[in-house]
């Protein structure tokens, strides 16, 4: 198992990466369109320091964000909503005010973070998760994000071994994909194996299952964060279970999301 000090290295480590994409950028540069429709850079980066403002909240006053979650969850459409003005209300800040706000929040919350004794789970949107889960989520976000960010500057981001993560919240998450778009969550499971950009070879599941999921880390985060439709995607996939879950796959908490068109298309 991952000790949760590596795993916020490794968060503070997908920041600055991000952080290097970003920080170049004039004025004009912030307003950029990203593939997510609607939201430019300046949105993709307030998202990422308006959630992480909610993370210290979590950790900080569990009571306070129950409270506050409460009404957002009531209904999707609230929810989406909800999301779509926290990013919009950073966006409109100038970008070097932007840039601070999620610089001290993520700096803040990895300091608390890292004091959240071993065993607390954390209220969240969705399931309560330890310090080591809530810091797995937030790096995938963050990555997720940084990749809309780096599609939008046309900068390649070579795979690292922190896609690992995002794989590994991406398995664990097949059940809430079935869930959020109202459909049992399957019993047999599903064997996923993946290889990263170094060669490695990561897997989850019974080596016998007959679901499989095979292909490159790379893809397979592309899927769970719904950032390339399946047809664009080098993923070997067979058995009943696999198949249908990768058009649903989704790491990310809150209703079911559009997904991307093929490119293609």
């Amino acid at each position: 198992m991952t000790d949760t000090a590596e795993i916020l290295a490794d968060l503070r480590a997908e920041g600055d990466a991000l952080d290097a994409l970003v920080e170049p950028l004039d004025p004009a540069g912030w307003r950029t369109p990203t593939p997510a429709p609607g939201w430019t850079i300046a949105h993709q980066i307030s998202h990422l320091a308006w959630t992480d403002e909610w993370a210290l909240r979590a950790v900080r006053d569990p009571e306070g964000f129950h409270a506050a979650a409460t009404g957002l969850l009531v209904g999707a459409t609230e929810f989406d909503g909800f999301v779509d003005q926290g990013a919009a209300a950073g966006a409109a800040l100038a970008p070097r005010d932007l840039l601070d706000w999620w610089r001290a929040g993520r700096a803040e919350l990895l300091a608390a973070l890292a004091e959240v004794p071993d065993g607390r789970k954390l209220p969240w949107f969705g399931p309560p998760m330890k310090a080591g889960s809530m810091a797995t989520a937030r790096i995938m976000e963050t990555w997720a994000h940084g990749e809309d960010v780096a599609e939008a500057v046309g900068a390649g981001r070579p795979p690292t071994a922190r896609l690992r993560h995002v794989a590994h919240l991406g398995v664990r998450t097949m059940g809430f994909a079935f869930s959020a778009h109202g459909q049992p969550i399957p019993t047999d499971p599903v064997r996923v194996e993946l290889t990263g950009a170094q060669g490695q070879s990561w897997s989850w599941g019974p080596a016998d299952a007959e679901n499989r999921i095979a292909g490159p880390a790379l893809d397979f985060c592309l899927l769970v964060t719904q950032r390339r439709h399946p047809e664009d995607l080098a993923l070997a996939v067979s058995g009943p279970v696999a198949t249908a879950w990768v058009p649903i796959a989704q790491v990310f908490a809150g209703p079911p999301g559009e997904g991307r068109k093929p490119r293609g298309r």
